[in-house]
């Protein structure tokens, strides 16, 4: 194939450029990104279709566990081995640092909020440990936390002897506020939940709990897992003091990327306990007695602490390129009307089947969970897997259920087959 084809192919989720037909598209490989049809109102299966081929998933063992780990698109494939390949040809160091500026637009926030991380619980350690808190005052977790949120939170009560408050989920977001109102006490200082679990995939009312918390004069810390990419997010109208998330569930990201942003009129009361290269304005000097530290950065910058994969970020970069160019809102849409339909099509099952992702309207995001009543958890995903389907067991808290989670890669076809193999699987029960 010609230099430039390929060149204007690899253009495209850059440019958004001239679109063709899909049965005009080529077969793909990792060295070139096919060219989208234009988005069609009234055959839109078609473009999804289409989005398919941007992505190096095989036909089987068909994914449907992305909230444990997006596939990363062609787009961000190809911008992590090309900067790989110049870091390397030419030994540049640093530059990681200007991916943070993409990140804070793309969540709503500002770049001196943003520091990067290699992973949400990353930045869930930094928040759990740089959060002032003393011996005997309360957090609120929830009991569907995952352990990247749990663990570090029971360090810290096993280390500093904080307390430890836990509340159940509510079927809907009114009910779990009211049940997070009853159980505040005068001595609680930070509420800790994930934005969406990763046991049911409900999304909590986050804007209406940090705002409860700043009226008490709490901390409000969330775990963001599943939130960038799946739906939209402006953490300054949320209100939060800290978000944690990373680059490679719901945004396709490289594996190994992630950020915390810390609120700016917080950033003064956190504590940075793990810090290096990038925390200071360099002006430490160990060639005197005693020693100057110097300033430090006034900023979430201040959470930085050493090297940073420059190719990974420049990955992470481009899957916000890829977003913005297919539409955030559409992607979004699409996320929602699989989970939806995910939700639906598992309901049909009829009894024997317990769905525990509230059914209302905000919580119709890219996560179902669920259980076949009477049946270990371990023994349906094995069956599943057997059948070509890659789901999720959810060990967590000992809910002994089961996951499946969907972006614009699936289809309802595929849904459709998952469904088809549990069925199988409850009649044989039965």
């Amino acid at each position: 194939m010609p230099e430039s084809k390929k060149g204007d192919r690899r253009q495209f989720l850059k440019t958004g450029s001239t679109l063709i037909a899909a049965a005009t598209l080529p077969k793909v490989n990792l060295s070139a990104s096919p060219i989208l049809p234009a988005f069609s109102e009234s055959n839109p299966e078609s473009f999804w279709k289409s989005m398919r081929l941007q992505f190096p998933l095989q036909a089987k063992p068909v994914f449907l566990n992305n909230g444990t780990m997006g596939p990363s698109p062609y787009p961000v494939i190809e911008a992590v081995k090309k900067s790989m390949d110049d870091v390397d040809q030419h030994a540049a160091y640093g530059g990681w640092e200007s991916c943070a500026a993409k990140i804070a637009q793309f969540v709503g926030a500002d770049e001196q909020e943003i520091a990067l991380t290699h992973n949400v619980t990353e930045g869930i350690n930094i928040a759990c440990w740089g959060v002032p808190l003393k011996k005997g005052d309360e957090v609120i977790l929830c009991s569907h936390e995952h352990a990247g949120n749990a663990i570090p939170w029971l360090q810290r009560r096993k280390l500093d002897g904080i307390v430890i408050q836990v509340i159940d989920p509510a079927p809907t977001a009114d009910e779990f506020l009211e049940k997070l109102k009853k159980r505040i006490s005068p001595k609680t200082k930070a509420i800790a939940f994930p934005h969406i679990p990763c046991t049911t995939g409900q999304i909590f009312p986050m804007k209406e709990i940090c705002a409860l918390a700043r009226e008490k004069g709490i901390f409000s810390l969330v775990d963001g897992a599943h939130g960038m990419g799946m739906i939209p997010l402006n953490l300054h109208e949320m209100g939060c003091d800290t978000y944690a998330s990373c680059g490679h569930k719901w945004l396709l990201g490289p594996k190994g990327t992630g950020f915390i942003y810390v609120r700016k009129e917080f950033q003064a009361q956190m504590k940075a306990t793990f810090v290096g290269a990038g925390s200071d304005k360099g002006e430490w000097n160990m060639a005197v007695n005693p020693p100057i530290q110097g300033a430090m950065q006034s900023s979430a910058h201040l959470f930085y602490s050493g090297t940073q994969s420059l190719s990974l970020y420049r990955g992470l970069e481009a899957a916000i390129d890829f977003f913005n160019t297919v539409g955030p809102d559409r992607i979004y849409a699409r996320i929602a009307e699989l989970g939806h339909y995910a939700q639906e099509q598992l309901l049909s099952l009829g009894s024997g089947i317990e769905l525990l992702t509230p059914r209302e309207s905000q919580s119709k995001a890219g996560v179902n969970g669920f259980r076949l009543i009477g049946t270990d958890a371990q023994k349906v995903y094995n069956y599943c897997a057997e059948k070509g389907y890659k789901i999720r067991v959810v060990h967590e808290n000992k809910l002994n259920s089961l996951r499946v989670s969907t972006h614009i890669y699936n289809s309802k076809e595929e849904v459709d087959g998952l469904i088809g193999v549990l069925k199988e699987y409850k009649e044989k029960k039965e």
